[in-house]
């Protein structure tokens, strides 16, 4: 039943910058006497309104600007309870024209003046026709008490709509290639990998067939289109390429954001958009590592100019902090750390000999850190007699007697702690906040950062797996 999910496309809009001069649109709700009535359209994942309209005397209600709208799909909101129908702005004049519709109707609209919407409103009619003629089908679908074989005889039936779907969408790009609604029908048309007979082993076969898709998931869509970059299902499909396509390691995700934008024009609203996008979602992610990827935007859309809309200010600020991130990127040499003991004498980080050493930033009054020491110990009494060294630093320096307090109170002095009078560590490891842990490597190269004490344990057991692994594929 592929072709019902044709029937729930929210169909928004693009921001192709017209030639002609404002638009003109006439809009009439048979039912409806509200004094207002909007139009709004998207950007990636969000809806901005754009204008409003007041009745007028014969009723209808005409929205008017001096300047052209980006060619696309706006929504036509109703008050006070927000349903809406779709229209399309259309390109080269063709942003002066009526629609009409019933407020118990909206998905039925007759349009005048514009070979867009005209166009548009014949395929949704389609649609609509489709899921009517479908509707006894897909009841005996969910009926439960359908036998086997009838379940066989109608999905064979349904698979006859799909075709007739699909002959329809054929036929748009045949005969009106340039159309807003064929660039819609292609963006959303099925891309199937190949079934890769000739492969008998299934996750090779699945490889495969991932590598197809990575290769040619965009074949069927134009990033240079501007018409698609607010629509809704374009952010949708880009996101599911990036974070589902594809593993979340920084530098794939960096490589594989990199092969997105490179499909879009660099003067384009659509380059500028997800640029920005690509960065703020690095800078507000969760994943590990994933600072890598604000460092790898900085470096290759903002610091070199092709993020050209950029102010001075913000272009210094951003890459203040891409400097702060970059010496502690996962897979980084650790910075040292000079420092002193408890009796004062010093300590030097690399000075410690560990296969993993934990650098663990606490406060003595962090409610935070609290919570973490159970978890510290925990974990110190599991992994101590395994190679594993904790170099612990209270970052409450002012008031460092009270830091020692804690430790025996808490019984965690058994791992090492030091201090550093001039607090250097802020700066080194970029500490806002406690506790803050990193996880360094035999070779103080850092391998995770800023997780949770009760994450440490189900870390280094990962870590050493693979190890074993990588140790089983080398014959050692």
């Amino acid at each position: 039943m592929k072709f019902l999910s044709l029937f729930a496309l929210l169909f928004p809009f693009a921001s192709v910058l017209l030639a002609q001069e404002g638009y003109k649109i006439s809009v009439d709700i048979e039912g409806y006497d509200q004094e207002i009535l909007t139009m709004a359209n998207n950007i990636l994942d969000k809806q901005y309104l754009m204008d409003t309209a007041y009745q007028t005397e014969d009723g209808s209600y005409l929205f008017v600007g001096d300047e052209p709208l980006p060619a696309g799909i706006y929504l036509v909101v109703t008050q006070p309870d927000n349903n809406y129908f779709q229209m399309l702005i259309g390109t080269d004049g063709d942003q002066e024209f009526s629609l009409s519709t019933q407020l118990t109707n909206l998905g039925k609209v007759t349009a005048k003046g514009s070979r867009e919407n005209e166009l548009f409103f014949g395929y949704m009619d389609f649609l609509n026709n489709m899921q009517e003629e479908s509707k006894p089908l897909v009841q005996v679908l969910q009926d439960s008490t359908t036998t086997d074989a009838r379940r066989e005889e109608v999905t064979k039936e349904m698979e006859g709509f799909d075709l007739r779907v699909k002959a329809k969408q054929d036929d748009i790009i045949k005969e009106h290639p340039a159309s807003f609604v064929a660039a819609i029908i292609r963006t959303n048309q099925s891309n199937n990998p190949p079934e890769y007979p000739e492969i008998a082993d299934e996750t090779e076969r699945r490889t495969a067939q991932l590598k197809w898709l990575q290769k040619h998931y965009f074949d069927p869509i134009d990033l240079k289109d501007e018409r698609l970059l607010r629509t809704p299902f374009l952010f949708n499909r880009i996101e599911y390429f990036v974070d589902k396509l594809h593993v979340q390691h920084p530098d794939t995700v960096s490589k594989t954001i990199d092969g997105v934008l490179d499909l879009m024009d660099p003067k384009s609203e659509m380059f500028k958009y997800y640029v920005v996008h690509f960065i703020n979602k690095a800078a507000a992610s969760k994943i590990v590592g994933m600072d890598a990827v604000y460092v790898h935007m900085v470096d290759n859309y903002y610091s070199n100019g092709r993020a050209y809309w950029t102010d001075e200010e913000q272009l210094k600020s951003m890459q203040e902090n891409a400097e702060r991130a970059r010496p502690l990127l996962i897979g980084k040499q650790a910075p040292n750390m000079k420092m002193s003991r408890r009796d004062g004498t010093p300590v030097e980080l690399y000075d410690l000999k560990a296969n993993y050493t934990i650098l663990y930033f606490w406060q003595f009054a962090c409610p935070s850190c609290k919570k973490s020491t159970p978890f510290m110990k925990e974990f110190y009494e599991k992994w101590k007699d395994k190679g594993v060294e904790i170099f612990s630093i209270c970052t409450k320096q002012g008031e460092i007697g009270k830091c020692w307090e804690y430790i025996d109170d808490n019984g965690i002095g058994e791992w090492l702690h030091a201090t550093d009078r001039y607090m250097r560590f802020y700066k080194d490891y970029d500490i806002r906040s406690t506790p803050s842990i990193f996880v360094l490597d035999e070779n103080k190269k850092i391998v995770s950062k800023r997780i949770g004490a009760q994450q440490l344990d189900e870390l280094l057991t990962a870590l050493e797996r693979q190890k074993e692994l990588e140790a089983e594929a080398s014959g050692k």
